[in-house]
């Protein structure tokens, strides 16, 4: 036996301290569901990440893939307990990184003395307009069947794009087993999420116990805790918002309001900033308008998000039009619509050869299609005069915000290996950037 020979012994020794520098003692106190976001601040990143145990909460970082990393920023951890029956305990930590060089590689590691993560990279977002962000953009992405994530993990190991938005509804569902699911798919999308900004707006599938999953596992900026929020990307400023307020109204009527009121401040400010951020770019769950074979709301002619509550009250449509917001990107619908640009049911093409150069109206994209358990969503037999392009195959978006005046959106195809199925540049000349009324 190796009790018998006294150097086993001592090798036994040094790899109990070397484990004990490397990893933790205790599984409960290991790191896991690693994933960034953008605080909205200039030379920043936060981190999140979840453990078992309260632990102090450190990310310790540098430019160094293999060497040391020389960097120390400390946050917060906040315990999470999940409304199911077992009240399952999580403890959400969260650390902001700041004067970060813009454009530059980091290698960080988070964690603690009691355990630390593997490390992970990300590039720091350059600052001001004069750069062309690449995103990929997509909603409706579950635990199972989550067939656009390899080609995305490919994607980002390729360094492919600067941050992703994920336009609602995750992992079906966060709250499912007592919070298991929700796990098992902050995991899945670390691969990604802990190398690029993971930017998020809630879906109906969050709804559960008042969206506390969604609530305490992203951290987003501003402090609505994620419903609403809005931040700058180089030339384009991206509003996020929860169309979820306009349905589960036994969360509060006080939330629809409290949100309109902050899109239109948000709005106006936006619209003061147009020289230098001509780009306005909303994201929200479920779309004002679709030509799916279903009874969701954006099939029917007064829908709530465009119209409002009683269809009068605090809708979406006028406001966005009167603000002259340029892209509106839904998800919701488990395939891919792209809208010829609109308003009021009434096409605002710029020209019959060139329908998204100088459009009249805003465009819309709805890209749901990025799988789950609940399949494609199926289309009506014939398309809607409004409706430009329709794709029932599992993909996501690639959207590039070249400049000031050019916007290159692209579909993917996972059914067929990765093919652009939909291209298209959508075109504003500087000089008309005024709001369409």
């Amino acid at each position: 036996m190796c009790s018998l020979h006294p150097c086993c012994s001592c090798c036994c020794l040094l790899l109990f301290i070397s484990l004990g520098v490397q990893g933790s003692l205790n599984p409960s106190a290991a790191p896991e569901q690693v994933h960034l976001s953008y605080p909205g601040e200039p030379g920043s990143m936060t981190v999140t990440w979840t453990t078992w145990v309260p632990t102090p909460s450190e990310v310790q970082f540098g430019l160094q893939i293999s060497g040391p990393l020389p960097f120390r920023a400390q946050g917060t951890v906040s315990p999470f307990v999940d409304g199911g029956i077992l009240r399952r305990k999580l403890y959400i930590h969260r650390v902001t990184l700041r004067n970060l060089l813009p454009g530059v590689q980091y290698v960080y590691r988070c964690g603690s003395a009691q355990g630390w993560s593997r490390r992970f990279r990300f590039r720091a977002l350059k600052n001001g307009p004069h750069w062309s962000p690449r995103l990929a953009v997509f909603g409706d992405l579950g635990a199972d069947n989550p067939r656009a994530l390899p080609r995305l993990r490919r994607d980002t190991q390729q360094g492919m794009y600067d941050a992703v938005l994920h336009v609602g509804d995750f992992a079906y569902n966060m709250d499912q087993d007592n919070a298991r699911v929700g796990d098992r798919f902050m995991r899945l999308i670390e691969p990604v999420a802990a190398s690029l900004p993971y930017m998020t707006c809630p879906g109906n599938h969050e709804e559960r116990y008042n969206f506390s999953n969604y609530k305490a596992r992203f951290s987003m900026p501003g402090d609505n805790e994620g419903l609403w929020y809005s931040w700058d990307l180089g030339p384009a400023h991206i509003i996020s918002f929860s169309t979820e307020v306009y349905f589960f109204l036994h969360y509060g009527h006080h939330l629809v309001e409290r949100q309109f009121h902050w899109l239109e401040r948000d709005l106006q400010k936006a619209n003061k900033n147009r020289a230098a951020r001509p780009w306005i770019i909303t994201m929200g769950h479920r779309p004002m308008y679709c030509s799916n074979a279903d009874l969701d709301d954006c099939t029917w002619h007064e829908s709530k998000v465009r119209k409002g509550l009683l269809g009068k009250l605090y809708g979406l449509e006028d406001l966005f039009y009167k603000y002259g917001v340029d892209l509106q990107l839904w998800a919701h619908e488990h395939s891919y619509e792209r809208l010829w640009p609109i308003y009021n049911y009434q096409v605002f093409n710029g020209s019959q050869e060139t329908p998204y150069t100088n459009p009249r109206g805003p465009v819309h994209i709805i890209t749901g299609s990025a799988g789950c358990e609940e399949r494609l969503t199926p289309f009506t037999l014939f398309p809607r005069p409004w409706s430009a392009l329709r794709v029932k195959e599992y993909g996501y978006t690639r959207l590039h915000i070249l400049n000031g005046t050019h916007v290159h959106i692209q579909q993917v195809s996972d059914d067929q290996d990765g093919k652009i199925v939909d291209d298209i540049w959508v075109v504003r000349p500087l000089l008309n950037r005024m709001m369409y009324l």
